[in-house]
Parts: structure tokens; sequence; C-alpha cells
């Protein structure tokens, strides 16, 4: 039985084993466990019941991450996505005045245009239009993006009104136990030791959690600062235990309305959902299967359509059961880094996430001390693909530049690509390099083009 699950997962060919992949899934799951307490209290503003979408958000990472580890066999692991699900929310239902049944069937109609362009093919055709020096920019750009998360979970890089950001308090527990953490962390990647990154979280959580309950002791002492001591636990670890259970689910299951999100003219709500989800899942795809080590020769992604097909169902399954849009996260890259190579890592994954409907109250106890130096050492690592650019060639440097810079100033991954995309058009268009098989490209940067002209408009 074990020697055959080897061989689907071909273990041999990609130099893993059983060991590797279930630390690799696990890594995935501590870097992106975070989505289990955030999605709720985003959806939740929009009236839909807190516990009903903790579970839903559980399960739809579980289904996808499962199904993509099963069908496709890629180390992608999938959620509800951030973005997508504040713009569900604020713009969608309180700003718009949508009702969340009907904002639903939105998403649930995106899906099906995703997999309707998948059968299809020409979301393997979009995917092939883009250069690959656009491939590694994109890498290198979802590096520096993970790592600036990193960097704010840590507590080390902070909102300054004048400066847009700045350092922050280094004498602050979560960022000094961060700072150990990355130390740690690097010092097992240096010395070879398997699941670095996995030891290091579980490490740095125990750390901080020890150091919560002295500092708990210390102001219930007599001559103690109940308030202080309290205060400083806080920063260390502030868990606050989700609802979940899966008889929740009746609140929102099958609760969406597709015939309101059709009668009430939502195209350009669908179209949100569709555009912003199909770059965010390609450049993930792109990152996670490069840093893998996946990526042919040819510059092709093996089993593609398989991958489309996998997060394509996850969308269309988690508005059915009461979740915004399911995307791939680029939190998997932690688990590549972990060893994983296999679908097994995205299998482990989804199987913790479907334990944390059950176990949801305890999803918070890993604190951000521990997750963030993960963020930040795989975001460094990935910076690896910058060597592939032409950085000599202004017809390449600029739009991957773009590419690169802009996926963490705006905190989009399909801004910092399309505007890598419109660069690479309107340069190539000026200096008289245009190709006719590049149509498909052009396309896009006509299509993007219109997006940042609707997003400013709107």
């Amino acid at each position: 039985m074990l020697k055959s699950l080897e061989s689907y997962f071909e273990f041999t060919r990609l130099g893993t084993n059983w060991r590797t992949e279930i630390l690799a899934g696990v890594t995935t799951f501590l870097t992106m466990a975070y989505i289990v307490l955030v999605n709720p209290a985003i959806l939740s503003a929009s009236g839909m019941p807190l516990a009903a979408v903790t579970a839903a958000t559980c399960l739809s990472a579980a289904f996808g991450s499962i199904l993509m580890g099963i069908v496709a066999r890629y180390p992608i692991a999938l959620a509800p996505g951030m973005g997508l699900n504040a713009y569900f929310t604020y713009t969608v239902c309180l700003k718009m005045h949508i009702p969340w049944q009907t904002a639903l069937g939105a998403v649930f109609l995106s899906g099906l245009i995703f997999l309707a362009l998948t059968a299809a093919g020409i979301r393997q055709m979009i995917l092939r239009s883009i250069p690959h020096e656009l491939y590694a920019a994109v890498a290198s750009g979802i590096g520096l993006f993970i790592a600036f998360i990193g960097f704010r979970n840590a507590g080390l890089i902070v909102v300054d009104p004048e400066t847009l950001v700045g350092l922050g308090n280094l004498r602050n527990p979560t960022t000094a136990l961060a700072l150990l953490g990355l130390i740690l962390m690097v010092a097992l990647e240096v010395k070879k030791v398997r699941g670095a990154i996995l030891l290091g979280v579980l490490s740095i959580t125990a750390v901080a959690w020890s150091l919560a309950l002295v500092l708990l002791h210390i102001g219930a002492a007599p001559n103690g600062n109940p308030s202080l001591a309290l205060d400083w636990a806080q920063k260390l670890v502030h868990w606050t235990p989700a609802p979940g259970g899966f008889h929740a689910l009746a609140a929102t299951a099958f609760q969406l309305d597709i015939r309101g999100a059709l009668n009430k003219g939502l195209l350009e709500i669908v179209f949100v959902f569709f555009f912003v989800d199909l770059f965010d899942n390609l450049g993930t795809l792109v990152a996670v299967t490069k840093r893998a080590g996946l990526i042919s020769a040819d510059h092709s992604i093996p089993r593609l359509n398989k991958i489309l097909f996998a997060d394509a169902t996850a969308t269309v399954f988690g508005s059915l059961i009461g979740t915004s849009t399911v995307t791939s996260y680029v939190e998997s890259t932690a688990g590549v880094m972990a060893g994983g190579r296999s679908g097994v890592t995205a299998i482990v994954t989804g199987l913790l996430f479907l334990t944390g409907i059950v176990a949801a109250p305890f999803v918070g106890v890993v604190p951000a001390a521990a997750t963030a130096p993960a963020l930040i050492l795989v975001g460094s690592l990935m910076l690896a693909t910058i060597t592939e650019i032409r950085w000599t060639n202004p017809l390449v440097a600029v739009p991957s530049f773009l590419t690169l810079i802009l996926i963490p100033l705006t905190y989009s991954i399909a801004n910092g690509l399309g505007f890598g995309i419109i660069a690479w058009a309107v340069l190539h268009v000026a200096t008289g390099n245009f190709r006719r098989q590049d149509w498909l490209l052009y396309v896009l940067a006509a299509l993007f083009l219109a997006r940042f002209i609707y997003l400013g408009a709107s």
C-alpha cells in the first residue's frame, strides 16, 4: 500500500519521503493557520454567523488542499483568500448593501467561470503567455511580500504617519522572540536539520508561553504589578478561542443566492472575484513550483490542468458551504522550504485544517513571534530567482522590477503582475519589438489596464 502511494506521488523522482512530507505539511499549516481566526472575523462583519464561517473556513481549506494534493500532486495548500474576503465584506456587502447570500452567489459564479476557462484551456494559455522572466520576478516579489508580512507580524516594521513605515520597538517581546526565532531557524537550516522551520516555530511557541506564564506568576506575587505583567504576557501570546464545530455549518451551507446575483446584475463583482483570484493564483502557482524546482526546462508546469481544476473546484465548494473565494496560499512556500515536494504535503495540511473544525478554539495557540520568522526566512530564500532576470536589458529589467517591487508595496500579487505585463507590452510595442505570437500577452495587458482604470474610478 505505502509503496504504491510512494509511486503515485513520485517520491523517488522528487527525492522525498513520508517524514519530510509530513513535516512540510505541518509547517505549511502552522504558517497559514491564522486564516481560521482572521477570515471569520472579516466575513462576520457582513452579517454571516461567526461560528459557521469558522467551520466553513476550515472545511474549504481542507477540501481544497486535499484535492490539490490528490489530483494535482503538488505541495500547494488552499484556503479562503485574504483581500478577496475584505472585498466581499466591506465593498460588496457593506458599501453596496448586497446580502451575504447574494455575494456568495457571485463567488459561486466566478468559480464556475474558472472551471469553464480551465476546461477550455484558456487559463493554461494565459499562464504560458507570460514571459518566463516575469515568472522569476513574481517568485522574488512574493518572497518580499511574505517577508514583509513576517516583519509586520513580528512588530519589526510598524505604521509611521510620516514615512508610511518605520522600525518597531526592539524591546517588544514579540519582536525580540521573532528575531531569536529567525536566528534559530537559520542556524538549523545551515546545519541541514530536517524540519528546521517547524522546529523553530515549535521552540519559539514553547518559549513564548513559558515566558507568559512566568510573567503572570511574577505579577501575582505580593510585590508584583498584575496589570504590567498581564500587558507583557498578552504581547507574547494573544489567544482568542474561536467557535467551531460541524453543526455550525448549517447556518451558511447552501444559503447562497445565485438567482439574486444574476438578477442584480453583479457581473462586475463576479469579474473582480474572478480577475483577482486568477492572477493571485497564477502568481502563487509560479512562485511555489519554481521554488520547489517543479517547473520543466521549457518553463512549463506539469499537470497544470489538474492544478487549475483543483483551485476552481475549491472556490465553488467554498461558496456552497459559506465562505469567500478559495485560493492558493503563498505560505505553501514554507512547506516547500521544509522539504515538501509532493501532494502529500498539501494533504497533510488539509487534514490538519479538517481537525481544526473541532479544535478551532486552540488554533491561535501558536503566537505571531513563532510564525513571523518562518515567513521572513522563506521570503529571503525565495529571492534566489532574481538572478534569472536579464537586468542589463531594459525591456526585461523594467517590467521585472515593477512586478518585483509592486507586489509587496501594493500588498497584491495581481497588482504587481499587472504592472509588469503592461510595462512589458508597452515597452515592446514602443521599441518595435512586437511579435504576433505574443497576442495574448497584449490582451492581458489591455485587461489589466482596464481593471486599474475601473479601480481608479470606483
